[in-house]
């Protein structure tokens, strides 16, 4: 049983999450503290993808550059118009990590977004800045997974893509390269926050939200839209526990495959001995 499970695991793994080298919250917590197992799992094979959003004058205390990594991946990326960084995670392990500049995109949200309207009927209309650019930063993601897997020619890939912020990364991948295997995890789904920061009773009531109506009234539709299609599409969706997935049912109307469980590493609480 344990080789069947061996010839099942993916060659290479990509992690993909707007706080990979951005701490931002608590999914960063949470992805850095898979590291040590997948480090012990996959090694070099395990790769971390986050948004390069740090300009030129600021330093990234998170991200170490190593130009010595994929050196000819890294070359056809730049000819694709890729705009990447290769190095390591300045975490446990240092994992390698890909940092993602989606600004070249830019000049061609309107393209992009108006073909995933026509294709998925992802309600972008009402997104505002925030919401473009992580869609631009997901859909950057799986320009960046495609080329580094058709390039090196990896059979067996996975993406796992954490949050409605990487859902275009789900889409790309689905329409553009169907042989990589897509999972999607969200955290607590983007109503779920929303009602819950509004000072709605979330638990109490959750049988009787009109998600539609709401998503529009609390200003979150294009990012429910968006998580929802990600849900939907990728081959494997988890949550994170008994309670989200019950959220997960109510607004994105998808019961998850699996619930994983959140980790801890107490690698990252402070020694104040």
């Amino acid at each position: 049983m344990v080789d069947k499970l061996h010839e099942c695991w993916p060659e290479l793994v990509f992690e993909v999450s707007w706080e990979v080298c951005n701490k931002v919250g608590g999914i960063h917590t949470v992805i850095a503290t898979k590291i040590p197992e997948m480090d012990k799992r996959l090694g070099e094979q395990y790769i971390t993808i986050g948004p390069d959003i740090w300009r030129e004058e600021h330093q990234n205390p998170e991200f170490i550059e190593d130009p010595s990594l994929f050196k000819g991946w890294a070359k056809e990326a730049a000819k694709q118009g890729l705009k990447i960084k290769i190095g390591r995670w300045n975490v446990s392990q240092r994992p390698i990590s890909i940092i993602v500049d989606f600004t070249p995109l830019i000049p061609k949200k309107d393209e992009i977004l108006s073909k995933a309207w026509e294709s998925w009927n992802l309600d972008s209309i009402t997104g505002a800045w925030d919401y473009i650019e992580a869609a631009l930063f997901g859909y950057a993601s799986g320009l960046v997974i495609k080329s580094f897997t058709d390039y090196y020619g990896n059979t067996r890939t996975l993406a796992h893509f954490h949050e409605w912020m990487t859902g275009m990364g789900v889409l790309f991948l689905y329409e553009n390269a169907p042989y990589i295997g897509k999972v999607f995890t969200t955290h607590a789904t983007v109503m779920g926050r929303s009602l819950a920061g509004n000072g709605y009773p979330l638990y109490e009531k959750i049988d009787e939200f009109k998600t539609p109506e709401l998503s529009a009234q609390l200003g979150v539709r294009s990012k429910h839209s968006l998580e929802k299609l990600a849900a939907e599409n990728a081959d494997c969706f988890t949550t994170v526990s008994e309670i989200t997935g019950r959220e997960c049912e109510k607004f994105l109307e998808k019961k998850p495959d699996i619930i994983t469980p959140n980790g801890f590493n107490t690698e990252f609480v402070p020694d104040h001995s």
